[in-house]
């Protein structure tokens, strides 16, 4: 049932959200994420927890918030990906004018359901996406989350895809908002089953519908924390990688590089001071500015805490290494997330249609969402 937050006058309908969120052994994070999201105000909405065959005890905590509906994902078909069946089990079942696919790591801030409708409608966009806030706890995700979202930031331009005239589209999974007439209109998840970032392939649909994206850094209406150990980043990120950057070998060389330059000079600079060359070690301490600031500059874009920032340059390698693996895993049929494994045939469509698309001027792609 959707839930009457306000009261509305009898001569003005209100667009109601229908919020689906896709949740597999999500038990660490499902009852934040439900907390925020019934606590809503200013929007008539209905929230669905899709249980995608978990063995933990999501189901109970979704089941435990009155009004919310909770729903089994149907036994996986051939061919798709687990996210995006579970997505389309729950969007088959909403009744709303919008669709909000969150995932089950989000903590949504108070309000922003309604802000998120008006600012969609006030853009005439069909599909709002916001990338959330980032929040890293660990050294491994201090180190190397502000180095990827760098990239993303630099690599893929929220500005190019809010521009009809431009043929770049993104999404992030994590909060895609889309009216329930562009999600039918494009066919819905089940145009885009095979995709692993099926998010992306959803936006792409939409703009090349000739409907308006609007997508943006949105720390004002969501944030979450994607991995809780060392493990699952570099699971979820073997994933994704290689299907986000189109050069990732070069990528990987690059950022390496990087690293040994800054560490290095870093290094001969402190040996300098040591040895009494202090002409030299002047010289060096401007180099090592240059390099290092340059570095930091970039990673400020990607909108994390300043203690991030400065641990950031010890992620450099460790990005490397995962774009690395992540090409490896994709070439050798072992890409694998929450106890799936996906086909080569489904991999191997998806990084050509997404090669293809990055090859476009503007092109550009983004999936956050795991």
């Amino acid at each position: 049932m959707i839930a009457q937050m306000t009261t509305e006058t009898p001569q003005t309908k209100r667009p109601t959200v229908s919020v689906i969120v896709p949740a597999r052994n999500e038990e660490e994070n499902l009852r934040t994420c439900l907390e925020s999201l019934v606590q809503q105000q200013g929007v008539d909405f209905e929230v669905i927890v899709v249980d995608d065959a978990s063995t933990d005890s999501t189901r109970q905590i979704a089941s435990s918030f009155p009004g919310v509906r909770v729903l089994e994902a149907r036994p996986l078909p051939s061919g798709w990906s687990g996210k995006a069946n579970a997505l389309f089990c729950g969007a088959r079942v909403a009744s709303g004018d919008w669709l909000l696919f969150t995932d089950a790591d989000t903590v949504h801030l108070s309000g922003s359901l309604a802000r998120a409708v008006i600012e969609a409608v006030r853009h005439g966009a069909s599909l709002l996406s916001y990338s959330p806030q980032q929040e890293v706890d660990s050294l491994s995700e201090k180190a190397v989350m502000p180095v990827i979202f760098a990239e993303l930031a630099a690599t893929y331009r929220p500005s190019l895809i809010s521009d009809s005239r431009s043929p770049a589209a993104a999404a992030n999974g994590q909060y895609l908002l889309i009216s329930r007439e562009a999600y039918d209109a494009v066919g819905g998840w089940a145009t885009v089953s095979k995709d692993l970032l099926e998010d992306v392939a959803i936006a792409r649909a939409v703009k090349a519908s000739g409907r308006k994206l609007l997508f943006r850094y949105g720390s004002d209406a969501v944030r979450t924390r994607m991995y809780r150990s060392f493990q699952q980043l570099r699971e979820g990120w073997t994933k994704n990688l290689v299907l986000l950057f189109p050069s990732p070998v070069r990528l990987a060389t690059l950022r390496f590089l990087e690293f040994v330059l800054i560490a290095g000079s870093g290094g001969i600079v402190v040996r300098l001071f040591a040895l009494g060359h202090l002409k030299l070690a002047v010289a060096g301490t401007v180099l090592f500015a240059i390099l290092y600031g340059s570095f930091l500059n970039r990673i400020r874009k990607a909108h994390f805490r300043l203690d991030a920032d400065l641990f950031a340059l010890f992620g450099l390698p460790t990005f490397s290494y995962l774009l690395l693996r992540s090409k490896v895993a994709h070439a050798e049929g072992q890409v694998t997330w929450k106890g799936r494994t996906y086909s080569s045939s489904s991999r191997r469509g998806n990084r050509s249609k997404q090669s293809r698309f990055r090859n476009t001027k503007h092109a550009a792609g983004v999936d956050f969402s795991h």
